[in-house]
């Protein structure tokens, strides 16, 4: 199949095609004798494995590692161990996203709540005192 066809079966850009055979992750295709690339349906399968990898967030260099070499078969520990580790990271940075989420809404509940009669730029001051003076944290819980 040629590379406009690829395209439309995977959804993939065909620069962006052309950009992961640049890259080693997708086989070189055979040329016909016009020069198009003639491509495997195997091919859309690499392609649809390697569109969602880059979703879930891994690196091209990570998708390298655990994709089979051409005439190889898949590392079944290796493709297990790169996904766990995935997993792991994803869980690090929803900890730390809710970690930075509440210190937001409690930076906004004390933005809100200003004492009366001071302006947002004093409030903020005195809150951004505060953070300096507390325990050494800049978590804006301290500031209330």
């Amino acid at each position: 199949m040629k590379i406009g066809e690829l395209s439309k079966m995977t959804g993939i850009a065909p620069s962006r095609i052309r950009f992961y055979e640049a890259q080693g992750l997708l086989p070189r295709p055979v040329r016909q004798e016009n020069g198009y690339r003639a491509y495997s349906t195997d091919a859309a399968t690499l392609l649809n494995i390697i569109d969602n990898a880059q979703r879930t967030g891994f690196t091209l260099e990570q998708i390298r590692r655990f994709l089979p070499q051409p005439q190889q078969r898949w590392d079944h520990e290796g493709l297990i161990q790169s996904l766990k580790t995935r997993i792991a990271e994803i869980e690090a940075m929803q900890k730390q996203l809710e970690k930075n989420r509440k210190e937001l809404l409690t930076l906004v509940a004390s933005l809100s709540n200003r004492p009366e009669g001071i302006t947002c730029d004093d409030n903020m001051q005195r809150l951004l005192g505060q953070l300096q003076h507390s325990d050494g944290s800049t978590n804006p819980s301290n500031a209330r």
